[in-house]
């Protein structure tokens, strides 16, 4: 799949992003995140699970300048 056609399946998922704002990122990135909006908007429950990639942060803080 291309750059292009990721960035509109994704805006498929979720219209709230622009392709300005995904076009800044790679296409692992994309592959990533359009894997899991696939994962959160398919099935749900107690069996539906969401692994963390090991390359991802589990918490993310922001310090105030």
């Amino acid at each position: 799949m291309s750059k292009q056609q990721m960035i509109e399946a994704i805006r498929e998922r979720n219209r709230s992003v622009s392709s300005e704002y995904l076009v800044k990122f790679d296409e692992r990135a994309l592959q990533n995140y359009l894997r899991r909006l696939t994962d959160v908007l398919g099935h749900r429950g107690r069996e539906s699970r969401w692994v963390r990639e090991g390359g991802d942060r589990a918490v993310v803080t922001r310090t105030a300048v």
